[in-house]
C-alpha cells in the first residue's frame, strides 16, 4: 500500500496538488495528516478511474416496488388462525420499519373461506377469514401485501379427482412428499396450474386489497424436474438442453398467464415466483430478468452443500447481472438453516445478521422471516430483536443503500446453462462440480480483493462488457457459436480474457466440439480426452527463462521448479516458449514409487498471449475447482497472478489491510458506498457464526471521475465521519476498524 511519500509524489505526477485534506471528527478517527502514513510501505497497484456518474433519474415515474427497502413474513401455519395475535404481529413488523409484509393464501391449506374446490380449509380454521384480518392489520399501518401462495404440494382428494395433477416416477406410481407423505408433487406441466392456481388468484382479487402475488415453492430451485407422467413423457429427456427449453417455455408460459390475473384488479400489481439457486438457478435468469418485477431469492441460509459464508452475497450477484436494476430481495430465515434444521428455533444471532449484512451489500433488499405465530412470538423470540434492529438501523440511511450500479472492472462469466446441464468430466461425473468450480474462483477473489460482477452468458453484448477490463471463465463448458464470437470480439476491442479446462469445448446442446470453441483466441488446441488424478495430480513445472516479460505469473514462487497442478487437466498440443509444462501425475503410494516417470515433457500447462492492450491465459487444468477442494497456495498464488497480470495490475478499487473481507462498492444518488464484509473467522466455511472477529484499519483507494469533490465519509455502522484525502481525483481515506460489517457512504458534490 502507499506510505505517505508515495502518495504524494503520485499524486503530484498525475494531476495538479489541488489539496483537499479534511478532519471531520478527529476525535473518533485517524487525523488528515495520518491517513496516508498509515498505509504499509510498497506499491500499490494502479488505479483505474471510476466510470463518469449516470444522469439523476425521475424517482416519480418507479414502480411501487423499487421504493421497498424492507420485507417481512411471519410463514403461518395451521395452527395460527387458533393462537396467534394478529395485532402484535402487525405491530412488530411495523414497529421494525417494514413496508410490505408477506400472508399465507397458501394452496395446500386455506387461510380464509375459499371456495375454491380441493382448496382445503386448515382444521383450525372454523370458517375464520384468518388471511382477511391479516390484511387488514398490515394496511391499517400503511404496510403493502403479498398474497403469498404454494402450488407444489396437494392433497388426496384433489389426487383421486385429478390424477394426470400428479408428478409421476418411471414406473408410473405417484411422486409424494419426502416429509409428509398425504402430499402429493404437482407437475406444473398440468392443468392444477392452468386451472387450480389461477382459481385461487382470482378468488383473492375478488376479495381483497392485495398489491402482489407470489408462488412459493415454484419453480424449483437450482435444479429441473424429473417427471414422467403422460404429459412429461412426451417431452425430451430430463436435465438435457432440449428440456431446459421446454421447461423455460412453460415457466414463462405461466408467468405471462399469472401476471395478467394479478393486473385484472389493479394494473400496478404483478406475479412473481420463488427463485434463488444463485448461479443454478432454474429458469433460464437472462428471459426471467427481461420481464420479472420482483427477484425472490430464496437463499435463506447456508445449507451443507453451500457452507461458505458469502452464500447471500454470491446470489446477490447474479441479481445484479441479470435484473438490471429492477427489485430483487433475499429471504433471511432467522430460523435454524441446514441439515438437520430446526424450523422454529432461531439461528445464532451473529449468523442471521451477516446474511442480512450480505443482502444489503450486494445490492438486494432486506428481508426477515421466521415460522409462524406460536414460535415466532410465544416459544422463540431471540430472532425478533435481530430483525427490528437491523431493519430500523437501515431505515436511517436508505438513500446511502439505493443503488444505481456496481463499480467493478472484473466480469466473471456466468455459465448458467454449463452449471445446470453440464455433469462434469468423464473423471468426475459430479453435479456439484460446477458449483464447486464456482466457489473456488469466488474464494480466490474474496481473498484478491477484487471487484467484480457476474456476466449472464446471454448477456455477452459490447454494451454491457465495455466497463469490464478483463473477462473470467471458470470452466464454462458450454457456449454457443455466438458466445464465442461475442468473447472474441470483446477480446479484439482490447479486452482481456481468463479461461481454464473445457471452456468451450460443449456447444449450447452440449455436444462436445472437434476444437475449443475459443482455440483461436486463446491459442491453444485439444490434444487428447481428459486426464484425471490416479495417485499424485500432476504438476507444473517452471520452464520461463529470466528474460520472459510473463514472469509476473510467477510472482511469489521461490526455491522450486515445479509447481501444483490441478485434479484434471486437458492434454494440449505444444506451444512456442511454453511458461508452465505438464509434470503427468504419478504414483503417491507407496512412497518408494512416488518419482516422476517422466519428469519432463513439452505439453503446455498454461498459455499466455498478448495481443494489444489485451491478454489471454489459458490454465489446461480445473485449477479454480482444485483450489476450492484443497485451498493449496500454488493454485491460489497462479490465479492472482493471472488476474493481475491480464489487468496490468491496475484495480478500480483498493482496499488494503489485514483479514478476509468481501467488498461492494456501489454508485449512489448522493455518491458512493463502499460496502466492506467481514469473513474473518473460524466458522466462514462450516456451521454457523458464534462470535465476530474484529479488523483493523483498512485502507481505501479509488480515482473518481474529474471534476468530482468529495462532501463528506461517514461510517454507517460505527456512526461516525471520516477524516479523508482528496488529491484531484485521487481519494484515501482509512476505516479504522470492522466488526461483522461496515459501510462508508461518500457524499460528493
Amino acid at each position: 500500500m502507499l506510505n505517505r511519500r508515495t502518495f504524494l509524489k503520485a499524486s503530484a505526477a498525475v494531476i495538479p496538488m489541488t489539496t483537499a485534506i479534511h478532519a471531520l471528527d478527529p476525535a473518533s478517527a485517524l487525523a488528515a495528516e495520518e491517513v496516508a502514513a498509515a498505509a504499509v510501505s510498497g506499491q500499490p497497484p494502479q488505479l483505474a478511474p471510476l466510470p463518469p456518474r449516470l444522469a439523476p433519474l425521475s424517482l416519480a415515474a418507479e414502480p411501487w416496488q423499487q421504493k421497498i427497502r424492507r420485507v417481512g413474513q411471519s410463514n403461518m401455519t395451521e395452527h395460527d388462525p387458533a393462537v396467534m395475535n394478529i395485532e402484535e404481529w402487525a405491530d412488530y413488523w411495523h414497529r421494525a420499519d417494514a413496508e410490505i409484509v408477506f400472508i399465507s393464501v397458501t394452496g395446500i391449506l386455506a387461510f380464509y373461506p375459499s371456495k375454491v374446490k380441493f382448496h382445503r380449509h386448515g382444521k383450525y380454521l372454523n370458517g375464520r377469514d384468518f388471511f382477511g384480518e391479516c390484511v387488514t392489520a398490515a394496511k391499517n399501518r400503511n404496510m403493502r401485501v403479498v398474497a403469498r401462495m404454494s402450488p407444489d404440494l396437494n392433497w388426496g382428494d384433489a389426487l383421486e379427482a385429478h390424477p394426470e395433477w400428479a408428478m409421476r416416477t418411471k414406473d408410473g406410481s405417484v411422486q409424494f412428499s419426502g416429509e409428509e407423505p398425504r402430499l402429493f408433487k404437482t407437475c406444473m406441466f398440468s392443468t392444477y396450474m392452468d386451472d387450480y392456481i389461477p382459481a385461487i388468484m382470482r378468488e383473492i382479487n375478488s376479495l381483497y386489497d392485495v398489491d402482489c402475488f407470489y408462488t412459493n415453492g415454484w419453480p424449483p430451485l437450482g435444479s429441473l424436474p424429473e417427471c414422467h407422467c403422460a404429459i412429461c413423457s412426451k417431452l425430451p429427456a430430463a436435465s438435457t438442453p432440449a428440456y431446459w427449453r421446454a421447461f423455460n417455455d412453460r415457466v414463462f408460459e405461466l408467468w405471462e398467464k399469472y401476471d395478467t390475473i394479478a393486473k385484472e384488479k389493479k394494473p400496478d400489481s404483478f406475479f412473481f415466483a420463488n427463485l434463488g439457486g444463485n448461479v443454478r438457478g432454474g429458469p433460464n435468469l437472462d428471459r426471467l430478468g427481461k420481464i420479472a418485477a420482483w427477484f425472490q431469492a430464496d437463499n435463506q441460509g447456508r445449507t451443507y452443500d453451500d457452507p461458505a459464508i458469502w452464500g447471500c452475497s454470491l446470489q446477490g450477484r447474479v441479481c445484479n447481472a441479470i435484473m438490471d436494476g429492477k427489485f430483487a430481495a433475499n429471504v433471511t430465515a432467522a430460523y435454524s438453516t441446514g441439515s438437520p434444521g430446526w424450523r422454529n428455533a432461531s439461528k445464532s444471532p451473529d449468523e442471521a445478521k451477516m446474511w442480512l449484512n450480505e443482502t444489503l451489500a450486494s445490492g438486494m433488499i432486506p428481508y426477515y422471516h421466521f415460522i409462524g405465530s406460536e414460535d415466532g412470538f410465544c416459544e422463540d423470540r431471540r430472532w425478533q430483536k435481530v430483525g427490528a434492529d437491523f431493519f430500523r438501523w437501515t431505515a436511517q440511511h436508505d438513500a446511502h443503500f439505493t443503488t444505481r450500479r456496481s463499480i467493478a472492472d472484473i466480469g466473471v462469466v456466468m455459465g448458467q446453462s454449463t452449471q445446470l446441464l453440464y455433469p462434469g468430466p468423464a473423471t468426475v461425473r459430479s453435479r456439484a462440480y460446477t458449483h464447486e468450480t464456482t466457489q473456488g474462483i469466488y474464494d480466490a477473489l474474496l481473498r484478491g480483493r477484487y471487484a467484480f460482477d457476474f456476466v449472464h452468458e446471454d448477456r455477452l453484448e459490447p454494451e454491457r462488457l465495455r466497463q469490464y477490463r478483463a473477462l473470467l471463465l471458470p470452466n464454462v463448458a458450454m457456449l454457443s457459436d455466438r458466445q464465442c464470437r461475442q468473447i472474441l470480439e470483446y477480446s479484439q476491442a482490447g479486452g482481456s480474457i481468463m479461461a481454464s479446462f473445457q471452456t468451450g469445448l460443449y456447444d449450447e446442446n452440449l455436444n462436445e466440439r472437434a476444437e475449443f470453441g475459443l482455440a483461436d483466441l486463446l491459442g491453444i488446441s485439444k490434444a487428447g480426452d481428459v486426464i484425471g488424478t490416479n495417485g499424485n495430480a500432476y504438476y507444473a513445472r517452471i520452464e520461463a527463462p529470466e528474460a520472459n516479460p510473463q514472469l509476473p505469473l510467477l510472482a511469489g514462487f521461490h526455491n522450486t521448479n515445479w509447481l501444483a497442478g490441478a485434479e484434471n487437466r486437458m492434454p494440449l498440443k505444444p506451444v512456442q516458449n511454453p511458461l508452465l509444462t505438464v509434470v503427468p501425475g504419478f504414483v503417491r503410494y507407496p512412497p518408494e514409487l512416488a518419482y516422476p516417470p517422466v519428469p519432463r515433457t513439452d505439453v503446455p500447462a498454461v498459455v499466455l498471449r498478448e495481443m494489444g492492450p489485451g491478454r489471454t491465459i489459458y490454465f489446461a487444468g480445473d485449477i479454480e475447482r482444485t483450489y476450492w477442494l484443497t485451498g493449496h497456495g500454488d493454485l491460489l498464488q497462479l490465479l492472482h497472478n493471472a488476474i493481475n497480470w491480464i489487468t496490468r495490475d491496475e484495480r478500480i478499487l483498493s482496499v488494503e489491510g489485514e483479514g478476509f473481507i468481501e467488498m461492494f462498492c456501489w454508485e449512489t444518488a448522493p455518491g458512493y458506498a463502499v460496502h466492506l464484509l467481514n469473513y474473518t473467522n473460524p466458522n466462514a466455511c462450516h456451521g454457523w457464526l458464534q462470535s465476530i472477529h474484529p479488523l483493523g484499519p483498512q485502507i481505501v483507494r479509488m480515482k473518481l471521475p474529474q471534476n468530482l469533490r468529495v462532501q463528506s465519509i461517514e461510517l454507517l455502522q460505527a456512526a461516525q465521519t471520516l477524516p479523508f484525502d482528496q488529491r484531484g481525483e485521487l481519494l484515501q481515506f482509512t476505516v479504522p476498524r470492522i466488526t461483522d460489517y461496515e459501510v462508508a457512504a461518500i457524499t460528493v458534490i
